[in-house]
């Protein structure tokens, strides 16, 4: 079975279709860059773009970097325009994709639940927290496989700032930080904070930086719970999109 799945994110768009049976992309995604400012319509522009790549016509997930509630609606917008809250992004979506049926669901929640189903924390009980590191910090938490939505752990205060002003993907790049010096006291002070509030049994290290996670997970040290890094990449949010409109 397949399903379209579409990743909004801070500086990419990205989508492919989706194999359900094994929780891979079915052809080689296409991308196309966040238009800046991230408005509602400059967003929705840029994922018919990507859906038109491939010529779909049948139901699709999209995942948001904020939170969503009441089936769709926009509540918060950290790495988009702010013009985005209130908005009802399945209808502003399914419009512009011509009636297409629309499912709406926050980036890191799609991400989480693709990696629990299909990657590192299949078969994984008690408290699981996927993290996604890129231009913002995303977050997944799961309790017994079951997840909680819209945790937003990445407004954290850390150091007085968000947290994921501090240790992000991005605030490396921004400060021109080593992987190691990112590693060992940005990230590993964020994961002491994320513990010491709900003791994970595993933390789930995800986005683009997961598939360099050999340049900075080794350098994190004194955190109890496991860390590993999420094996579908930076995939997860489009397989979790696909999943969440088939219903999963």
């Amino acid at each position: 079975m397949q399903i379209f799945g579409v990743d909004i994110g801070g500086s990419g768009i990205k989508g492919a279709p989706v194999d359900l049976d094994k929780g891979d992309l079915a052809q080689e995604r296409h991308k196309v860059l966040t238009p800046h400012p991230a408005t509602p319509d400059g967003v929705a522009d840029g994922v018919k773009q990507v859906v038109d790549h491939f010529g779909w016509t049948g139901p699709i997930g999209v995942t948001f970097p904020g939170v969503v509630t009441d089936g769709a609606v926009i509540r918060t917008a950290a790495n988009v325009d702010d013009s985005w809250i209130d908005t009802d992004a399945r209808v502003l979506l399914g419009e512009r994709l011509g009636g297409l049926p629309v499912t709406v669901v926050n980036d890191a929640d799609a991400a989480g639940v693709a990696e629990m189903h299909f990657g590192a924390g299949r078969g994984r009980h008690g408290t699981v927290i996927v993290l996604t590191l890129g231009t913002g910090i995303g977050s997944a938490v799961f309790v017994d496989g079951v997840l909680v939505p819209n945790t937003e752990l990445g407004h954290l205060e850390l150091d007085g700032h968000d947290a994921e002003k501090r240790a992000s993907s991005k605030a490396r790049e921004d400060h021109d930080m080593t992987w190691e010096h990112w590693a060992a006291h940005r990230v590993r002070k964020y994961l002491a904070h994320v513990e010491m509030l709900f003791s994970p049994e595993l933390f789930i290290i995800g986005g683009g930086v997961s598939r360099k996670s050999h340049k900075f997970l080794p350098h994190i040290e004194g955190i109890k719970a496991e860390i590993v890094p999420a094996q579908l990449q930076n995939n997860a949010g489009i397989v979790g999109a696909a999943m969440r409109a088939a219903g999963h």
